[in-house]
């Protein structure tokens, strides 16, 4: 039998070649959203009555695939893990629990190496979702929610290695996960707990993880004397000073251009009130501190006093040398 050949490309076809992969890809992914429908419904509502965790398996470039769902999983609010069908076929089988949820891929859902778990799940009632495109196959029977990948072919030339449909098994993945979260109600800050580490978590850092606490404020009163507030002023070392109002909250800011506008030989003996700039600019403790820096940057200021959203009670105050200690510039 002749074995099929691809022609090599030249180098003024790579371009065409790819953009041929890509809007396969494309329009097989438009299919897959066209035909989701009850089932996926059905495998939310298992998902979400998970008491366990969600445990993905698969062999191959289905397994590749299935430990990024895993991943995209835990990090978004659902616990889950991988498990390597060889692993699972020597031991770790013990890691599963009726308590938890399979999903496993599988193209043709009859991949040998499943079946271990498959009959492991049916011994023991574990649920089991499965991504497959055989609706009659071994794996789509034992499931209890099947979702059927549509027909369309590989983006490989010889339709031989798996790229289209493993395309649309982590595009599946992810609208589990996502419709998921937003079922949960799993929220930035949640997300934020999951991601403290490296470039995504300098960017959900909020202004209160990084202010300088209201015990550490320079404060005074609209009556004090500016000769009173410029020695508070100097001992904080924020070059700025917060004016409070008779009800302690605040009133207006005092920095080092108000005293250059306002430099005379009278400036000791005024009014604090008569030299403050009124209405500053503030910042929520709940903001992100990224936001914050911006703001810093388009007010060219160095300092935002921090309030409290619910009560607008002044709680801190965020330093631009705070941010940039951070990583966050």
């Amino acid at each position: 039998m002749q074995q099929a050949t691809v022609t090599p490309l030249l180098p003024q076809d790579d371009l065409t070649e790819a953009r041929r992969v890509l809007t396969l890809e494309a329009a097989a992914l438009q299919q897959l959203a066209h035909t989701l429908g009850e089932s996926f419904e059905g495998a939310l509502d298992l998902l979400m009555e998970t008491k366990g965790r969600v445990i993905l398996s698969g062999i191959g470039k289905s397994g590749h695939i299935a430990n990024k769902i895993a991943s995209t999983f835990s990090s978004t609010g659902t616990p889950a893990f991988f498990i390597h069908p060889s692993e699972a076929s020597h031991g770790d089988l013990g890691m599963i629990t009726p308590q938890d949820t399979l999903i496993m891929l599988s193209y043709s859902g009859e991949t040998a190496e499943l079946s271990d778990i498959i009959n492991y799940a049916k011994r023991f009632d574990v649920p089991l979702i499965a991504i497959t495109r055989k609706a009659d196959s071994v794996l789509s029977k034992a499931a209890h929610y099947t979702l059927l990948l549509p027909s369309a072919p590989e983006a490989c030339p010889m339709g031989l290695t798996p790229t289209t449909s493993t395309t649309l098994m982590l595009a599946l993945g992810d609208a589990l996960a996502v419709t998921l979260l937003k079922r949960k109600g799993f929220s930035e800050r949640d997300f934020k707990t999951f991601h403290p580490g490296g470039r995504l978590g300098q960017k959900l850092l909020y202004v209160m993880d990084i202010m300088r606490p209201y015990e550490e404020l320079p404060l005074v009163s609209k009556e004090t004397l500016m000769g009173e507030a410029l020695v508070a002023m100097t001992g904080k070392g924020f070059g700025c000073i917060g004016v409070l109002d008779e009800t302690n909250n605040l009133a207006g800011i005092i920095t080092d251009g108000d005293l250059r506008r306002h430099m005379s030989p009278s400036l000791l003996s005024q009014k604090v009130e008569e030299v403050m700039t009124s209405s500053p600019q503030t910042v929520f403790a709940s903001s992100f501190a990224v936001e914050a820096l911006g703001l810093m940057n388009r007010k060219s200021i160095t300092n935002l006093f921090v309030l409290e959203q619910a009560t607008g009670q002044l709680v801190g105050i965020l330093r631009l040398h705070d941010c940039l200690r951070e990583g966050l510039a």
